[in-house]
């Protein structure tokens, strides 16, 4: 009966409520009706003016909060009456405003924009800031570029792009490195790497290879960053000023490149594929010495030596195989045997994308295999896989972005760059098999040159990268933020040099001779940095507030072993088969770093910008009481063109003055440098291994210090159709960390410790970007980058009495090379001549080497011109550089060697009374005789190795779409097509000989997304 009573109540109840609350909606329910009028879905397509659709492009229905984003073909729908207004907005188009008027399709073609300086967003590491309001010097290269060249390092896509940064490839061998400098060498140590950000994360790009190891393919310089797609990058920024470094600290001292990977973005899920390969090619060959030019000065050589009656005697041939055993008409071009072939590059990659309006994905898979020019199997293979996942919630408060990326490399090359060989072999040397097609000794007279494809080195490298932001804003401008990141780069190495790869007559076996070395190298490392921002906005007065710490850690371990003796050549690769193995280094570092770091930014009128950016930071790398830094920088800015008087301009769209002051860090010593230090050695002391003291204690250095001044003009002329960024920068560098020399009595070379010198580095840069023409489906835009730089050593206090008094000179840079001066060649001697500057009558000391030659660079830049005619678009870039190079002379001065040489040489006094410029043939038999060595050590080494390069070429053809969402690309690329120069080495840019230099590529692809 209870139960009974209850459900007639509740049911009362709900009757009541109904009779209650229907009234309210009916008439809510009538309301609706009579004000919304009927809704319909609105189709359409957004393109540009040329017909391409756009992707991405926000719609909004004017007056109300509904919104959608075009897809990737540029089709788009949204519910809207036949009365509303759509409005589509895109960064670098102009808004445009469309009624639907009954419509149920809308086309739209949008005008691109040349005047949204203010919307390009640039990354600065800790926030980001439009380019019309920054108050820093931040460089940058977008996607658009990177993809237009065909290259495996995004250091190699940054070269020529950029003001102020100078980059240099050391070797065309897959897996090399590079030589970076952000406006100049600071500091003597010679460190120049730059801080390298990835995506949040700090990225370690000095090299874990062993000399031991890689010391004669790759110079030991195995660059971490070839693990880095190129084409997973979105954008690379270079912090170059104080204002845009000093919130990096100690580690911004070189500047910081950020590297910010791809996203995901709003749309139907996307497929993309890219297919390329590329073939390349040394691109100059030397001008070498034929058979007939070789064996004259050969002869000659031998002959001035005093060696005449020996060459007609049989019982000294094998002092001259080359002229008296080889086939005197035998000619064979080394450089096409050694160098001359092929390299190929194959790469493929997918990826999948797209996502809602609060998530969006992207994860994507590449594989690289390249060859390179030598003879043999080497060959280079690379996986990367990266994602992304980025995620809001509906309110927009709470933000997430997780990215991860991993690669693997295997390289395979041989033991030895084949460059040298390819230029020093007598033109008349021996087959290299002999008729059963085995490696040809000629009897033990020559080293076969294929041989050395027998001694390998292979390495192996993973990295893993991942960072995740996430934010949360508490309140309406007060943001908080942690980022975390880790990376793990591992690096696995081996050199054989099996008995096999040596001539037959040293008798060697795989039991005393075969070695196997192998290194091991690990660098791990993790760091949190919790912010919070506040952002507060008034009538005429914004303020940005940024606070934040930072901890890090990083930890090193590198072990380096070699075996030797081995039963066969077959067990080489397994060391447990060596019948003695030594420890050729063994090392284990911890770095722990710690910041406080903040930013104030103030902007009132929107045209005066006061930037204001410090950090305080813990490293362990220096002693008690030295552990700590401080660090700072103020940026002002004044948009002048928003002044009245500029304001309705119609020639000048833009106009800002902007300048910095502000003093970055270094503690790039390496570790436990304060402390005693010891390392095994590999070496036993009566069957005791043997530790060797490395380091003396020394905790009273401390940091090193760059003071660094700018002042910039920024102009936009015709609607900022043309736009130009001039810049004047001094960077001064103080309380330098080096090695001071010790007395050798003390068992140690040097100590570490802070000198008080002072290294200056100014100079003037200038970018400048046009839109030529844009009429109709034909545009033409231009873009220029120069660099002036100046360098020079301002205070060196005891420098004269210093072993660094033969290195630098007060007021000359740092990249001097002190020299002998060359008098020429005596017409009665015919021996080479230097001035005897300290007239002592002799030359023999470093007190004569008194001429000075600067081999950086006296100015730099690139020029590109991008040319599109509806769905064609033609790149071309040049890079060019001023500079003067280590000529022939640095490796040959003299004709008659046992080594082919240049052309050159054969130009050479021969009897009293010429006038040449190269000295008379000598074989090097009569030792002590000849000026040879100091001709090489001389200016007449130096010589202008300014060039003027094509570095990339790129055509691309988009071909109209066979179906709704069907996109297909093709391309034709190349890259280091010509070079223009009066430098007659193999590269103007890095000019060793010992090196295989930059390689001319040409690159087939395809594009095909959906």
């Amino acid at each position: 009966m209870q139960l009974v009573t209850t459900r007639m109540r509740r049911g009362i109840l709900l009757v009541l409520l109904y009779v209650f609350l229907m009234p309210f909606c009916a008439l809510y329910m009538q309301a609706g009706n009579f004000l919304e009028p009927p809704q319909a879905t609105v189709t359409g397509t957004v393109t540009d003016t040329s017909g391409n659709p756009l992707a991405g492009v926000n719609l909004v229905v004017e007056s109300k909060q509904i919104g959608t984003i075009s897809d990737v073909d540029g089709s788009f729908s949204i519910a809207a009456g036949p009365s509303d207004v759509l409005i589509f907005s895109m960064i670098s188009f102009k808004t445009l405003t469309v009624p639907i008027a009954g419509r149920e399709e809308v086309l739209v073609a949008m005008e691109e924009d040349v005047t949204v300086l203010g919307e390009v967003v640039l990354n600065a590491g800790y926030y980001s800031v439009s380019e019309r309001k920054r108050t820093g010097n931040i460089a940058t290269v977008k996607a658009a570029v990177i993809d237009k060249q065909p290259v495996g390092n995004p250091l190699a896509a940054m070269q020529g792009q950029m003001s102020g940064v100078n980059i240099v490839q050391n070797t065309g061998v897959p897996g090399g490195g590079f030589s970076v400098e952000v406006r100049g060498q600071n500091f003597i140590n010679g460190v120049t790497d730059p801080l390298y950000i990835v995506d949040g994360v700090p990225f370690g790009s000095q090299s874990l290879g062993s000399t031991d190891v890689s010391r004669g393919i790759l110079n030991s310089d195995i660059s971490p960053l070839n693990a880095i797609n190129p084409n997973d990058i979105e954008s690379i920024e270079v912090l170059k000023d104080a204002d845009a470094t000093a919130i990096y600290g100690s580690r911004g001292a070189n500047g910081v490149v950020l590297i910010t990977t791809k996203k995901g973005r709003v749309g139907k899920t996307r497929f993309d594929a890219h297919l390329s390969t590329t073939f390349g090619r040394v691109s100059n060959f030397l001008d070498l010495m034929n058979t007939e030019q070789y064996l004259e000065v050969r002869r000659e050589g031998v002959i001035n030596d005093g060696f005449e009656a020996a060459l007609e005697n049989p019982v000294f041939d094998s002092f001259w195989p080359d002229i008296t055993l080889w086939d005197s008409n035998r000619y064979t071009d080394w450089q096409q045997v050694l160098i001359g072939g092929t390299a190929y590059r194959n790469n493929a990659q997918l990826s999948v994308s797209g996502g809602s309006a609060q998530t969006q994905f992207l994860v994507s898979g590449a594989l690289l295999d390249e060859t390179t020019v030598f003879p043999g199997d080497s060959k280079y293979n690379r996986a990367t896989v990266h994602s992304n996942i980025t995620h809001r919630s509906g309110n927009e408060r709470f933000r997430l972005n997780l990215s991860t990326s991993y690669s693997h490399e295997d390289n395979l090359v041989p033991s030895t760059d084949l460059s040298s060989q390819a230029y020093t072999l007598a033109p008349n040397a021996p087959a290299l098999y002999d008729e059963e097609g085995n490696l040809n000794w000629e009897d033990n007279t020559w080293d076969n040159p294929l041989a050395s494809l027998e001694e390998k080195v292979g390495v192996k490298s993973s990295t893993l990268l991942a960072n995740a932001m996430l934010s949360y804003e508490l309140w309406e401008g007060l943001e908080l933020r942690s980022s975390l990141g880790y990376t793990d780069y591992r690096l696995d190495s081996y050199r054989t040099l099996p008995s096999s790869a040596r001539n037959p007559r040293f008798n060697f076996t795989p039991q005393n001779y075969s070695s196997l070395t192998t290194n091991q190298s690990q660098r791990t490392s993790w760091i949190v940095e919790p912010q919070l921002q506040w952002k507060r906005q008034w009538d005429v007065l914004s303020m940005d507030v940024l606070v934040g710490t930072t901890f890090q850690q990083e930890t090193t371990e590198q072990l380096v072993l070699r075996g030797r003796g081995f039963p066969t050549n077959a067990l080489i690769n397994n060391m447990a088969a060596a019948d003695e193995v030594e420890a050729r280094g063994s090392s284990d570092s911890d770095y722990r770093y710690n910041a406080v770091f903040g930013r104030v930014n103030l902007q009132l009128l929107d045209r005066y910008i006061l930037n204001l950016t410090g950090r305080r930071d813990g490293s362990s790398r220096f002693g008690p009481g030295r552990q700590f830094g401080n660090f700072g920088a103020v940026g002002l800015a004044w948009i002048f063109s928003k002044e009245k008087p500029l304001a309705e301009s119609a020639v000048l769209s833009f106009g800002k003055l902007r300048g910095s002051y502000g003093t970055t860090g270094s503690d790039n010593i390496g570790d436990y440098q304060f402390l005693d230090t010891y390392t095994v050695v590999g070496e036993d002391y009566a069957g005791v291994s043997v530790l060797s003291p490395t380091g003396i204690f020394n905790p009273a250095f401390g940091w090193e210090a760059n003071n660094k001044l700018e002042a910039g003009l920024e102009l936009g002329f015709f609607k900022s159709r043309i736009f130009l960024n001039a810049a004047w920068y001094r960077n001064r560098s103080s309380n330098q960390l080096v090695g001071v020399p010790l007395a050798a009595t003390t068992g140690f070379s040097e100590l570490t410790g802070n000198f008080d010198a002072t290294v200056e580095n100014a100079g003037f840069e200038l970018d400048l970007r046009s839109i030529n023409l844009s009429k109709g489906r034909f545009k033409w835009s231009t873009t220029l980058n120069l660099t002036v730089p100046r360098s020079k050593l301002v205070r060196f206090d005891g420098l004269e009495t210093s072993t660094f008094a033969n290195q630098y000179v007060i007021g000359e840079p740092l990249s001097i090379v002190k020299l002998y001066r060359s008098l020429g060649v005596d017409p009665e001697t015919g021996q080479y001549e230097m001035e005897d500057f300290n007239g002592d009558g002799a030359i023999t000391s470093n007190e004569d080497r008194q001429f000075i030659a600067d081999l950086a660079p006296s100015f730099y830049g690139g020029l590109g011109n991008t040319l599109s005619w509806g769905n064609l678009t033609f790149d071309v870039f040049l890079q060019f550089k001023k500079q003067e190079g280590f000529n022939n002379f640095r490796n040959d001065a003299v004709p008659g060697f046992p080594r082919n040489t240049s052309v050159e040489l054969l130009d050479r006094w021969q009897q009293p009374g010429d006038m040449k410029p190269v000295q008379v043939a000598s074989s090097g038999l009569a030792f002590g005789v000849g000026n040879g060595d100091l001709q090489r050590s001389s200016d007449a080494a130096v010589s202008d190795a300014s060039f003027i390069r094509v570095r990339n070429i790129s055509l691309n053809y988009k071909v109209p779409m066979l179906d709704k969402g069907f996109d297909v690309q093709v391309y034709l690329q190349g890259q280091n097509l010509f070079t223009f120069t009066r430098y007659t080495g193999p590269d103007p840019e890095q000019t060793r000989n010992n090196r295989l230099p930059p390689l001319r590529q040409l690159t087939l692809g395809l594009k095909v997304g959906f």
